[in-house]
């Protein structure tokens, strides 16, 4: 703006040029504090009471997700880790047991630390109704999850009976039913010849008829597939035979090496209408299935002429049933023998045999033997101590 000389400037501009200066405060007004700045104005949709509850359910379920997958990694860890136990510890879970009657009983034996662990990681693995009742072993540290498994697996203690071979079935009866780990009652001897002698394995809990099953079980496998192996032509007729036959062969020889040769005498003999004239069947005549409870061995004359449906000195051909149950690798001879033409055999003195094909090898060979059992004899009285006494 250009100035009228002689004229005084416009108020008004002059305040406009001039810088802002704030009024001054009286000194009452300079102590008074300055009012604090307005809230900021809050979202309507912010103060909603549903938006408030969403969000506080949002971060319940956060602490919840944080709060279950801590507690899952715990358990876990705690699962798979080393259980309490020091030493092998053997554990009978009964069966019908429930899952946590399970878990009770491993915590209160120390085989495990928390039975609400063990409880809850079954449940998470789908094992509850999978566990099998049983005896266990379970080894020093063993962890929760190895104990899962085993019981799943049911890798149970397992025991054991054996049978020998050529035992009669009063023997393997009494056996069984001694047997301290087994259960139940045994009512009945079961048929001679019926049994397969072996060992048998089993966890506790099994019964006495249930073991005994197996071993018929066994047998009539056995006989089965050894009979439909049999040499063509042999002298006997069914299996029910081969099973009479094997037991003799059984009881004279213990020798694996020999029973071939030894069913091979006997059926010679068959094949020549020969009597078998086999000393053990004189015994099992007289005495049945006690006959082999103690030492017989020596036959006497009046044994040797007893007539019994048994005694093969004096019947024909086979007795009528089994004298004890033959094992499988005697049924395997008589279904092969050894093709010879031996007709006899006496002890050797050294717990085999030797063999003959005519009677007067056999003469030869039965007195060789009489006089290694003199010299046996002798050799077993002159080892007894002398008796003490006064002479006079």
């Amino acid at each position: 703006m250009t100035e009228t000389p002689g004229r005084e400037p416009d108020t008004a501009s002059r305040e406009e040029d001039a810088p802002y200066r704030p009024n001054p405060k009286s000194p009452r007004e300079a102590i008074q504090p300055e009012p604090a700045p307005p809230p900021p104005l809050r979202s309507r949709h912010v103060r909603n009471p549903f938006v408030i509850v969403i969000n506080a359910l949002l971060s319940l379920a956060l602490l919840v997700v944080i709060g279950t997958g801590a507690l899952l990694y715990w358990g876990k860890a705690e699962f798979d880790s080393p259980g309490p136990l020091t030493v092998e510890k053997t554990v009978i879970i009964p069966s019908g047991s429930g899952l946590r009657v399970i878990a009770d009983t491993l915590e209160n034996q120390g085989v495990i630390e928390d039975s609400n662990v063990f409880w809850a990681g079954v449940q998470a693995y789908k094992n509850a109704a999978r566990l099998k009742a049983g005896e266990y072993a379970f080894a020093p540290g063993v962890s929760m999850r190895q104990v899962m498994e085993d019981l799943v697996g049911g890798k149970a203690v397992y025991h054991t009976v054996t049978v020998p071979e050529g035992w009669s079935s009063a023997q393997v009866v009494a056996r069984v039913r001694e047997h301290p780990v087994l259960t139940g009652p045994l009512d009945e001897i079961p048929a001679e010849g019926s049994l397969l002698p072996e060992t048998y394995t089993f966890t506790r809990g099994t019964t006495r008829a249930q073991i005994i099953q197996q071993m018929k079980d066994a047998q009539a496998k056995a006989l089965a597939d050894i009979w439909d192996r049999r040499t063509e032509g042999l002298p006997v007729e069914t299996p029910e035979e081969l099973v009479v036959l094997a037991s003799i062969v059984e009881k004279e020889t213990a020798r694996a090496d020999e029973r071939p040769r030894v069913a091979g005498v006997f059926v010679n003999r068959l094949r020549q209408r020969m009597r078998l004239q086999s000393d053990p069947t004189i015994l099992y005549g007289i005495y049945g299935g006690e006959a082999w409870l103690q030492d017989r061995s020596a036959i006497t004359r009046s044994q040797l002429d007893t007539r019994t449906p048994y005694n093969t000195y004096q019947i024909d051909r086979l007795p009528p049933g089994p004298i004890g149950n033959p094992g499988r690798a005697a049924m395997e001879a008589v279904a092969n023998p050894s093709r010879t033409k031996d007709l006899y055999f006496v002890a050797d003195g050294t717990g085999g045999h030797v063999f003959a094909e005519t009677y007067e090898q056999h003469q030869r060979n039965v007195a060789r033997w009489r006089q290694v059992e003199r010299e046996r004899r002798e050799r077993e009285a002159q080892d007894q101590p002398a008796s003490s006494g006064s002479g006079g």
